[in-house]
């Protein structure tokens, strides 16, 4: 397996571009199957995850053409010979549970495995399925699969989430927007990627009005067709950037980026003493006060803090002024990369959902081992700010999510490798 290696002590300055949102464009991809018509994406992340829904989609009929060295996605779904998403590739990513409700509502009969994904936490299905059974789907747990039928088609109803899931928000919408009649879909997700995807609905002929809210409400159309649709900037990957000169110092510019995609976040950085500006073509993040400063930080739904980020932040605490504590809200067993920034020396305890992280001075490098994908680019980070060498390993989670970090972080002045593993 691949290892990074990373030596920190070097202050970071220049311009990193931010790629289409990964979280985005996995759930845009699977509304290709609502249509007998093209969608194309622009935009697109070139990362492992997208290869991986590229796969699902054409085992299942779709053709999906890569174009612009991967930025451009031209989709079709004209002839679905198949409605079954396999175990072999869905277990690879949880986003493969989003053919589900597209597959239902065009085809009325899917059959979907359990998702696989990041090791952090149960993430059920039951929000999907109660969702698309209020629609009047028929759903079945059978040795793994989940058999789902429609029959009679769709119909719309009023659906209350217990929990504002992103993946099922987006699993509901796609089915509610060729179901008969009005769906209103409450404690929904507000999300810029549930923004998003409803704007390339939209552009396919899909009536829906409330994203951005809890409330969304659908109504119901006969049929979609074909769009082309830019993909959001990655919000998750602006904010990891940003963190990068906070710990490292210097100042750096995300190039495509928004503080609207991170309004808590950047409060965080701004009550952490990280200064952070907007600029015409994005955001300009700086540290030229010394160490950041310890701040309380709690995981929520958005526009709270996102949870994608927490362990990226916990990289920046471990060497900040004062005692933080961060509070994990959204998955269990989100904390598994607190005992590899202790092997660089930070003073971390964790209590269930929350960690408490007494600053020091300087972390040192050591070898660490990354859990999932965003403790991967922690510790990456940790390391850009540590003294010596530190070398990640089992850094295969990191290419599901980030397009090409060496490179990047490499053009800002970090001095970081990629060493191949046998």
């Amino acid at each position: 397996m691949d290892s990074i290696i990373v030596t920190g002590g070097t202050e970071l300055k220049g311009q990193i571009p931010i790629a289409g949102a990964k979280n985005a464009c996995l759930a845009l991809m699977p509304a290709t199957l609502l249509s007998d018509e093209p969608l194309t994406l622009t935009n697109a992340p070139r990362l492992s995850d997208i290869k991986t829904m590229t796969l699902l989609l054409e085992s299942l009929g779709a053709e999906v053409r890569s174009m612009q060295e991967g930025r451009v996605l031209a989709m079709s779904s004209h002839d679905l010979n198949n409605l079954t998403a396999d175990y072999d590739i869905v277990r690879k990513m949880r986003a493969s549970n989003l053919v589900l409700g597209p597959l239902l509502a065009r085809a009325g009969h899917a059959v979907v495995s359990l998702p696989g994904g990041c090791a952090i936490g149960a993430r059920p299905m039951d929000l999907h399925i109660a969702g698309l059974e209020a629609l009047g789907a028929q759903i079945e747990l059978k040795d793994g699969y989940l058999h789902a039928d429609a029959p009679k088609g769709l119909k719309g109803a009023v659906i209350e989430q217990r929990f504002a899931s992103v993946g099922a928000t987006e699993n509901i919408v796609m089915a509610a927007t060729l179901a008969k009649g009005s769906t209103v879909l409450k404690n929904a997700a507000r999300e810029p990627e549930i923004v998003d995807l409803v704007k390339c609905l939209r552009a396919m002929g899909a009536q829906i009005a409330g994203e951005g809210t809890a409330t969304i409400e659908i109504q119901g159309v006969d049929r979609l067709h074909g769009a082309t649709h830019p993909v959001v900037a990655d919000r998750i990957e602006l904010g990891t950037y940003m963190i990068a000169p906070a710990i490292a110092g210097g100042e750096v510019e995300l190039v495509g980026g928004g503080m609207d995609l991170l309004p808590a976040f950047c409060e965080k950085l701004d009550a952490a003493g990280i200064v952070v500006t907007p600029t015409e073509k994005g955001i300009r993040v700086s540290r030229s006060n010394g160490r950041a400063k310890a701040v309380d930080v709690k995981t929520e739904v958005f526009p709270g803090f996102p949870t994608d980020l927490q362990a990226q932040m916990m990289a920046l605490l471990a060497t900040a002024k004062g005692t933080s504590v961060l509070e994990e809200t959204i998955f269990e067993n989100r904390f598994m990369h607190a005992p590899e920034l202790m092997r660089m020396g930070a003073d971390i305890e964790v209590h269930g959902g929350h960690a408490t992280v007494k600053g020091v001075e300087r972390l040192k490098g050591a070898p660490v081992m990354a859990t999932d994908l965003r403790a991967s680019v922690s510790l990456i980070l940790a390391g850009l700010g540590a003294e010596g060498e530190t070398m990640v390993n089992r850094v295969y989670h990191l290419d599901r999510g980030y397009e090409r970090v060496e490179e990047k972080l490499s053009a800002v002045g970090a001095r970081i490798e990629r060493v191949k593993g046998e």
